[in-house]
């Protein structure tokens, strides 16, 4: 591929996984920002701009994979940059407590559920908005390398410069990059370990707002599962490793197995919730993050659960040592054998206590945590070992 900065021939860029389903004028904005929208509006008027060989106009969705040709020129028309925007002392205090850790390369922050992570039509309040307030003088404005949905929580990657977000760019395009993610399901896989391959594309209907498989027509989406715990077959907690990147991936595909995530309504409807004290809002987490920098090295960070979803692992007995995804810390202090011994009692404990004890007449029945049925009857894919 050749440089952005580049632009006295024509050039040809491969559509990462980033940048999957992005309108071809936020391509251009996002990696090709001294282009101006009148140049690319006249780039594709006159068929000079080309996807895998066809015309493109500038409101056309991209997909990953396909081979954009970009006209030499484009350069001269393009305006100043904006100036750093002033952001309220709240709006900055906001910003560094999502930070985990800053090295050279980028800023990770632990992106709570509820925020989205860019603007829209009707998001004013958004990650992308936030991040002026890491600009210092003369540095170039931090810039978005992948996204999380709004509802859910974890591990977003700012690169501190166009290089760095190209080189991480690619990092996420070429898979080398690894996601983790902690997900609450309802009921328990009869699988518990294996690949969910399922063709996605966009619902018919929903504006390009909803996904659902679509064996036919649908984009490959595959994604590594794990059960870690279960808290008998009421709900589990599930490991999940995309190995790639659509739109709504991991919540499609737990739903489509019947396991719908804890809270997740767009997909599960009134399935994806529990009863009880469980918090209604989603338990999806990206609980860590390992990828390569710029300069060599690797970038291996990890994001602590949202309060919500912290308490629901609690109240369930979950053991968050007993993940695969833990970086190492050292020799434990307690054996694995001894850990499972200790989160099963645990767990044991916290069962027998949510049970409905005898109880005299006239007294109300307590609420039981949890569904009558461990989920809805599994649906086309299932998880395939």
């Amino acid at each position: 591929m050749n440089s952005p900065d580049t632009s006295n021939e024509v050039r040809q860029f491969t559509v990462s996984e980033d940048d999957d389903g992005i309108r071809l004028d936020r391509w251009f904005k996002r990696n090709l920002p001294k282009i101006g929208f009148a140049t690319i509006s006249r780039w594709a008027r006159t068929g000079q701009i080309r996807v895998d060989g066809g015309r493109a106009k500038p409101d056309d969705r991209l997909s990953e994979g396909q081979v954009l040709r970009v006209p030499p020129g484009g350069e001269a028309a393009h305006k100043a940059p904006k100036p750093k925007r002033e952001l309220t002392a709240d709006e900055i205090a906001e910003a560094e407590a999502m930070v985990i850790m800053q090295t050279k390369s980028a800023i990770v922050l632990n992106k709570p559920p509820g925020l989205a992570t860019q603007g829209g039509s009707k998001t004013t309040k958004h990650v992308d908005g936030l991040l002026d307030a890491f600009v210092k003088g003369e540095e170039p404005r931090p810039r978005l390398v992948h996204r999380l949905d709004k509802d859910t929580s974890g591990v977003l990657l700012i690169a501190k410069s166009p290089s760095a977000a190209a080189s991480f760019s690619r990092r996420f395009a070429g898979r080398s990059a690894r996601k983790i993610y902690w997900a609450l399901v309802v009921g328990v896989p009869d699988v518990r370990e294996g690949t969910i391959d399922a063709p996605l594309a966009k619902q018919p209907g929903t504006g390009g707002e909803k996904m659902h498989v679509d064996l036919e027509n649908g984009q490959t989406a595959k994604t590594r599962y794990r059960v870690v715990e279960t808290a008998a077959k009421k709900a589990c907690w599930i490991e999940l490793e995309p190995l790639t990147g659509r739109t709504h991936q991991l919540r499609v595909h737990l739903d489509a197995i019947g396991h719908p995530i804890v809270g997740d309504g767009k997909y599960g409807g009134q399935d994806a919730f529990l009863t009880g004290s469980i918090s209604r809002k989603m338990h999806l987490h990206a609980r860590r993050l390992i990828i390569t920098e710029p300069g060599g090295g690797k970038l291996d960070v990890t994001a602590d659960l949202p309060e919500h979803f912290a308490a629901s692992m609690d109240q369930m007995g979950f053991d968050i040592s007993l993940s695969d995804a833990e970086p190492d810390q050292g020799p434990p202090e307690r054996s694995p054998a001894e850990k499972k011994q200790a989160a099963r009692q645990h767990a044991k404990k916290y069962r027998k206590a949510q049970r409905t004890p005898r109880r005299s007449r006239g007294e109300q029945p307590k609420k039981k945590l949890g569904k009558k049925s461990g989920g809805r009857p599994a649906k086309d894919p299932k998880g395939k070992s």
